[in-house]
């Protein structure tokens, strides 16, 4: 009895036990099915990790084939690599899982399932389409091409969401830099055979978001308006439509901050500091308001100054003439940046090439002054060791090279290296000049670096005028200043115009076998009608030849010698008696000279100093005309601010003929650019009796001009002008009942407009003439522009 209840208690336990692995069994096999049937989140990282399967305990399922569906593109073998497990591994669910993680993070497939299938483990794929093409609708503003080379997907390359968000993100970047931060994108998918797709990005642009509004917070001294001046960030306007000023551009903002620190302390406030500068967006996304919070802290004015030198053979006493600052004026940050700059160049004439000049302020909280002690640290002398020119695709290397003052082993001068950088920015090759000095192999050596940016040579001026009398009237120039990058000048003009018509021909080579010596010739062939002023018209044919050199930096010589054959012509036979006497052919054979003097701080865009010319012509070596004429003309400049530019330009000219009369198409003619407020030849001796102009043998002229802002942006490029001409004309050889010669004074007042337009520069005066002769023909309205190519 007692064994048989052993015997059945011993089976009831082992049944127990087989029924528990079998339960645990099918358990783990239900875990495992569930666990593979719900898509995991993609990995991260793109590698296969292998997950060590767990020893295969007796009875647990083995995967014994692996089967893979929905594979169009991908290779079976592709998709088997990814996985964790293989065949032969039991079906664990962390290996699985993380099969499911790899495949996922692959960015090749939409969807991953695996289940199993007895003892088959299925792996169920559905592929990412391929983008067959990318397109873009709804911008205007910003072309495909732009839009294309921003986004990252392209076609022949997997679709993912991922991807697409980020495109949208980047296009949307786009637009917020071009100021439009209500533009949207909308990503479509249109499917297509064979698993592809076209990829739409649909765009809203909106419209530009613009600063509605720049506030300051703490500023004392300045008002707001003020401030508004000198950042770059400007408030909406409707004059604004060709500048982006007014759109919110992070970038500019920051630089705004910049601009803030340089405009207080260029007037004393060296404690100055933006504390904070925040742009808020609009609820509606359609405008931006700008507040800009400031620490102005006390103004300091300026105290005693010194200048130490650690030089031994600089001595510090006589460069204190360099710094032009003033005790007691307010302190200015940018006029101290300017006495190093003068006191470094004061020291680089004496051959010191790495001049350390620092300034060391001592301030007086209690006075509010800065005192400032400029320190010239220890330097060697040094010498060129070479020059280097990079930039010039162009212009060849002799062409700059012959520009400069300073050759390799020649002392260094800080003057005349600064001479050379202004010779190569007037030849007007470049639109951008840098000349820099950095240390050589030895400390006693430097390099020059010349940078260059090239800019277009080639020009093509247009010029226009009307008037009541005279209509229309223009001219055509087609010019190459740097021919075949030689710095050659080749000049060819064609005028077409009511009252005058040629064409001249010009070449210019400017070192003339190769020495500082400018050689050229002329050629030309011109008729101007001279009907409307003085009833003849006048044929001119010639060339001439001249050579021209520099006598120092400031005076430059020039001779030239012109030969010419002249013909007054179709002479109305109403006309003054005095030009039907001229009436036909004349010869001409000028020798000349023109002497300048050039202070200008600029030859191309002159805002200080002046020029004076001396020009005289003998006519009579060969010909049949003979005269001697002389000509005096100047220019003044002076900028009274950065925005305002005054000039004064004056011009005196005499002609008298030796054994013979004057002719009338060799005098001096008065008005149109030359006297503003009167046509062409409209002041100085006329014959009442037919109107015609006659010229004079006498000639004094000047104007006054001031060039100021209007108030639009500055990057519009227009200014203002306000002028004044007056002049004189007189003497004539010949007389006559109806011959009128008062030699009064003439002037006229006037304004104008000058535009740098994307065109070319344009400008229009209008004029009106005070003083005047009744005879006078006078006009009202002026207009020029030109552009180049």
């Amino acid at each position: 009895m007692y064994v048989r209840l052993r015997r059945q208690f011993l089976i009831a336990v082992v049944a127990a036990a087989i029924l528990a692995v079998c339960a645990a069994g099918a358990g783990h096999q239900a875990r495992a099915q569930v666990q593979t049937i719900i898509p995991p989140a993609p990995a991260t990282g793109g590698e296969t990790q292998r997950v060590t399967p767990q020893p295969v305990r007796p009875g647990t399922p083995v995967i014994e084939e692996i089967v893979v569906q929905g594979s169009q593109r991908i290779e079976t073998e592709t998709v088997l690599s990814y996985l964790s497990v293989k065949e032969g591994d039991p079906f664990d669910p962390s290996a699985i899982n993380q099969s499911l993680k790899t495949l996922f993070s692959t960015g090749l497939f939409a969807d991953v399932t695996m289940r199993q299938e007895g003892n088959a483990l299925v792996v169920r794929i559905v592929e990412n389409p391929i983008i067959n093409r990318i397109a873009f609708e709804g911008n205007k503003r910003i072309k495909d091409e732009a839009l294309d080379a921003e986004v990252q997907l392209r076609p022949r390359v997997v679709y993912t969401r991922t991807r697409v968000q980020s495109d949208v993100r980047r296009i949307l970047d786009v637009y917020r830099r071009s100021g439009r931060f209500a533009a949207t994108v909308e990503p479509k998918v249109i499917q297509l055979e064979q698993n592809r797709v076209d990829l739409v990005f649909e765009i809203s642009e909106g419209p530009v978001t613009d600063i509605e509004k720049i506030s300051f917070i703490g500023n004392k001294y300045f008002s707001d308006s003020d401030l508004r001046s000198v950042v770059a960030t400007k408030e909406s306007a409707w004059y604004r439509f060709l500048s982006s000023a007014d759109t919110y551009d992070p970038d500019r903002l920051t630089f705004d901050r910049e601009l803030l620190r340089r405009h207080y302390l260029a007037n004393g406030f060296v404690d100055f500091r933006v504390v904070s500068a925040v742009a808020e967006l609009s609820e509606d996304r359609e405008s931006f308001f700008i507040t800009i919070t400031v620490e102005e802290g006390e103004r300091f004015k300026f105290g005693t100054f010194n200048v130490v030198s650690q030089i031994v053979d600089v001595e510090a006493e006589p460069l204190k003439e360099f710094i032009e600052l003033e005790t007691g004026e307010y302190y200015d940050a940018d006029a101290v940046d300017d006495a190093i700059l003068r006191l470094t160049d004061a020291v680089g004439e004496q051959g010191y090439a790495f001049v350390d000049v620092r300034p060391l302020a001592e301030r007086d909280r209690e006075n509010l002054v800065i005192d400032l002690t400029f320190q010239i640290g220890e330097a060697p002398k040094v010498y060129v060791e070479r020059i280097d020119i990079r930039g010039n695709v162009r212009t060849l290397d002799r062409v700059i090279r012959r520009e400069f003052q300073l050759v390799e082993g020649d002392a260094f001068n800080s003057s005349r290296l600064r001479r050379s950088r202004d010779r190569l920015r007037a030849l007007g090759f470049f639109s951008n000049v840098d000349v820099n000095n950095v240390p050589g192999t030895t400390p006693d050596k430097t390099v020059i670096e010349v940078d260059v940016t090239e800019q277009s040579t080639g020009e093509i001026t247009l010029g226009a005028g009307f008037s009541s009398t005279t209509g229309a009237l223009g001219e055509i120039g087609i010019r190459e200043r740097n021919l075949l990058g030689k710095g050659q000048d080749l000049n060819l003009r064609l005028i077409v115009a009511q009252e005058e018509s040629g064409l001249d021909l010009s070449f210019t080579e400017p070192y003339f076998l190769d020495k500082e010596l400018s050689g050229g010739f002329d050629l030309f062939h011109r008729v101007r009608d001279n009907q409307d002023e003085s009833s003849f018209d006048l044929q001119e044919t010639g060339g001439a030849l001249r050579v021209g050199y520099d006598i120092n930096d400031d005076w430059r010589q020039g001779v030239f010698y012109r030969l010419s054959r002249q013909d007054i012509q179709d002479v109305d036979a109403n006309a003054s008696r005095i030009i039907r006497d001229q009436e036909g052919v004349s010869t001409r054979s000028i020798i000349g000279q023109t002497l300048t003097y050039d202070k200008r701080n600029s030859r191309v865009d002159p805002t200080d100093g002046f020029i004076v010319a001396l020009g005289t012509d003998f006519a009579g070596l060969g010909g049949d005309v003979t005269y001697g004429k002389t000509t005096l003309e100047g220019t003044l400049y002076h900028q009274f601010s950065d925005d305002i530019l005054a000039s004064i330009n004056g011009e005196v000219g005499y002609i008298v003929g030796i054994g013979d009369d004057v002719r009338i198409n060799d005098r001096f003619f008065l008005g149109g650019d030359s006297l503003r407020g009167f046509e062409n030849a409209g002041v100085g001796p006329r014959d009442l009796a037919t109107d015609d102009s006659l010229g004079g043998q006498q000639m004094a002229r000047g104007s006054v001009e001031v060039l100021f802002p209007v108030g639009l942006p500055e990057e519009f490029g227009i200014k203002g002008a306000v002028f004044s001409d007056f002049g004189t004309l007189t003497e004539i050889d010949d007389t006559g009942a109806s011959l009128v010669d008062t030699g009064s004074i003439r002037a006229s007042v006037g304004v104008g407009v000058n535009w740098v337009s994307p065109f070319g520069p344009i400008r229009v005066d209008f004029t009106q003439a005070l003083v005047k002769e009744d005879h006078d023909e006078t006009e009202f309205f002026r207009f020029s522009f030109g552009t180049r190519f």
